[in-house]
Parts: C-alpha cells; structure tokens; sequence
C-alpha cells in the first residue's frame, strides 16, 4: 500500500535527525517536531552547513513555501 507524504512526516516525529534542502541552495539538520499541510516545519537543533562549517542555530520554524525535499539523515 502507497503512504501518504504526511504519514511517512509522522514517522519522523521526534525521531532521528531529518535533512531539509531549501531554495536558495540552503540545508538544515534537525529533529522534526512538528509540521502542518502546507510543509510548515519545526526543526530542533537545528544546524546549518555554511562554508563547510556547521552553525547551530536552536530551534527552527521554516516555511513550507521554501522547502524543496526532507529527507532522513545519514549519520
């Protein structure tokens, strides 16, 4: 049976860390705590990769409208 995009976010949830690719050539790492339909996300320990340096930025909301693909981290 096919899943649905929000159910495979559901299995997310709290678990390991998720990768999110974003316009402008961005990436974020964080723990998914939450979402909604429009791909609204609420990433914790967030980090960002910038000239090859991780900068941890805390806590996260990043608007779904600037969100390509999540994916699971590979650590």
């Amino acid at each position: 049976m096919t899943r649905r995009p929000l159910e495979i976010l559901d299995k997310a949830l709290n678990q390991k860390p998720v990768i999110v690719n974003l316009k402008g050539d961005r990436e974020i790492r964080g723990i998914l705590q939450g979402y909604d339909v429009h791909m609204n996300l609420v990433l914790d320990n967030a980090e960002e990769d910038i000239d090859g340096v991780s900068e941890k930025r805390g806590t996260l909301i990043v608007r779904g409208d600037n969100v390509i693909y999540i994916s699971p981290s590979v650590e």
